[in-house]
């Protein structure tokens, strides 16, 4: 769940204010070249200050935070009359504090949020400003799709976003070539490879689903692919059911796979880093997670080079009489920039935040390794393959729906994990699995 970390931060909520104590002693304040004064509100010209607080410390995130630097400097560069100061803090730090701030209508200028669960408290608290205005002018198009709607509520957007995630098949080339096996394009050929290795004593596939959001993933991907992409979000937006037929039958797809031996022994007793290294030292063949994974293939240089040589990556395959796109992706995007609603400088903090989201998409790939959240042009930047690859296929990316928890409220989301855990494990028969969450949905909406 760790490394989900989209997951873990958009299930919270600001039902209750946590204390603040000592996070300010802990926080790095930066300021540009113009000494800190009282944000104000800006005429034409005048000298203004621009508060901004994010969560890329310098000791923990080094990259991320000299491209932050970087961004700022050239942000004044061209606006000599507005001074960025800077706080920074870590990941729970970030948390408490924006809640506090919250609690006080004293938020920064311009700041970090996750999507969905996360973003929406502080929109009903009239905290965060739309940012459709920012979004007209172009720049919604230069964003991989589906990834600005994460931000939205009510069908206005109330963030920029900065990361995104999605999910591939990862797979081990060598293993595929031993037994003459190619990437799989449908779903009867992904059957078919899985039936292969399996035959052969070799685990097809590494999942450590006691985390159960990894179990979810599989479910995701083969409701996607046999229902469409609104089947899922219909079903959780109540616009829908999961007594959809095409998602009972994606729950009974994903048993057909545990009956195929598809996963590696004890899968639904690990973790998900237990179930990883199953990939990880050469005994699975596929493994599906985030693309938070990327370096471990590419430039990680404690894993063997030997080993990142051999790692491939497939789209998840089509399924014969679905209704899913196969440039469809699971995914999600991590932070977002928002602007405070209440700023006294919310034209200047709009115009830093465009200026940060089209600069942070320009340099992350090649500083950081990270995937932004705007599309990247693959003919000017040096990268490895694989990260081409999957930028290319983002850039072409007919959807990405958000993680399934994370579209739930934090309640019916456990419901969600618990059933995945059960429906692996063959506790429950598909047509249970989807009346569960029926109910969970149905006692929410009392």
């Amino acid at each position: 769940m760790i490394k989900k970390a989209v997951t873990s931060f958009l299930s919270l909520s600001l039902a209750s204010v946590l204390a603040f104590a000592g996070c300010s002693s802990q926080s790095t304040q930066q300021t540009g070249n113009q000494s800190e004064g009282s944000t104000q509100t800006a005429n034409a010209g005048e000298k203004v200050t621009l508060s901004f607080m994010h969560l890329w410390p310098e000791g923990s995130s080094k990259q991320h935070n000299m491209i932050v630097k970087d961004i700022i400097q050239e942000f004044q560069a061209a606006h000599p009359n507005v001074t960025i100061k800077t706080e920074i803090l870590e990941n729970e730090q970030y948390k408490n504090k924006l809640k506090v701030l919250s609690a006080s209508n004293e938020l920064p200028d311009v700041g970090m949020t996750w999507a969905a669960g996360f973003l929406e408290p502080y929109v009903k608290g009239k905290l965060f400003a739309p940012v459709d205005d920012i979004l007209a002018g172009g720049l919604k198009e230069s964003f991989v799709p589906g990834t600005t709607e994460a931000y939205a509520v009510d069908n206005k957007t109330y963030a920029l976003p900065v990361e995104l995630n999605i999910v591939p098949v990862y797979y081990n080339k060598a293993i595929f070539a031993k037994y003459n096996l190619q990437p799989p394009q449908t779903y009867e050929e992904f059957q078919s490879v899985v039936k292969t290795l399996a035959d052969n004593g070799v685990p097809p596939i590494a999942l450590g689903n006691k985390d159960r959001w990894t179990g979810s993933l599989w479910y995701m991907y083969l409701a996607d692919r046999i229902g469409g992409a609104e089947a899922l979000k219909k079903a959780i937006d109540r616009s829908g059911t999961f007594e959809d037929p095409s998602l009972v039958q994606a729950a009974g797809e994903v048993q057909k796979l545990v009956d195929m031996n598809a996963f590696v022994k004890g899968f639904n007793g690990l973790s998900n880093d237990e179930g990883k290294s199953e990939f990880m030292n050469g005994k699975a063949a596929m493994y599906l997670m985030g693309t938070w994974e990327l370096p471990n293939y590419t430039t990680n240089e404690s894993v063997p080079k030997e080993f990142r040589d051999s790692i491939g990556f497939f789209k998840f395959p089509s399924v014969a009489g679905g209704k899913g796109n196969v440039d469809s992706w699971v995914g999600g995007p991590g932070v977002g920039l928002f602007v405070a609603e209440n700023s006294k400088v919310k034209e200047e903090a709009k115009q830093f935040a465009k200026f940060f989201v089209e600069k942070w998409g320009e340099q992350s790939v090649t500083k950081a390794g990270v995937i932004p959240a705007t599309k990247v042009d693959t003919s000017k930047v040096q990268l490895p393959q694989m990260y081409i690859d999957i930028l290319s296929e983002l850039n072409k990316a007919s959807n990405i729906t958000l993680f399934a928890d994370v579209q739930m409220s934090p309640g019916v989301a456990q419901t969600h994990l618990n059933m995945i855990q059960s429906l692996f494990g063959k506790e429950v028969p598909p047509e249970e699995f989807a009346k569960k969450h029926e109910e969970a949905l149905a006692q929410e909406q009392k």
